[in-house]
């Protein structure tokens, strides 16, 4: 069985792609994604993006249609990573890397560094911490990052270095925007 997202914008506004039916697995809602790429409207052209849970690749793929120079997405799920290698292909997403393997195993590897990161672990694995500091070497000053949880935000203890810009919420999910500042 499969699901359904769409594209909110850019090149392939309004395209339909594939993801696996995986328990957990829940695409940032339209509204959020909407709110959250029209805070990165300037910042997304051309920007070298991390997604270290892409799930559906909703986040990565809106990324890429509205200008991104490159995307990093991992996803551990063998099945999921199906889904997103065919959309790659049907996209023609030269510009993206797959990386399947979990953020622990894969973050620690990467030799870039990136402007926008998207940090929406599964809710139930409680990741945010061990991931934002897994990740913090690879982001750039002043780079944008944006999570996406069930909790409050400030309840993450996320890196120090990363300063809320806005915020969001839609039902159960919560959305930040945070800027990494120098240290």
């Amino acid at each position: 069985m499969k699901n359904q997202l769409r594209i909110i914008g850019g090149e392939w506004k309004r395209r339909q792609l594939p993801f696996a039916s995986i328990e957990g697995l829940r695409p940032t809602p339209d509204r959020v994604r909407e709110t959250l790429f029209n805070w990165l409207m300037w910042e997304i052209q051309n920007a070298h993006v991390l997604d270290i849970c892409a799930g559906s690749g909703a986040l990565a793929f809106e990324a890429l249609s509205r200008g991104a120079a490159s995307v990093v997405m991992i996803e551990p799920n063998t099945i999921q990573a199906s889904f997103l290698q065919q959309n790659r292909q049907l996209l023609k997403a030269e510009n993206s890397q797959l990386k399947i393997a979990t953020a622990q195993q894969v973050l620690p590897t990467l030799q870039q560094s990136f402007d926008v990161v998207f940090l929406d672990p599964p809710y139930s694995l409680d990741l945010w911490q061990e991931l934002a500091e897994l990740a913090d070497p690879l982001i750039k000053d002043q780079a944008y990052i944006y999570v996406e949880a069930d909790r409050e935000l400030q309840r993450l203890q996320l890196p120090a270095n990363w300063q809320l810009l806005k915020q969001t919420r839609a039902g159960t999910v919560r959305a930040g925007l945070y800027q990494k500042q120098s240290k």
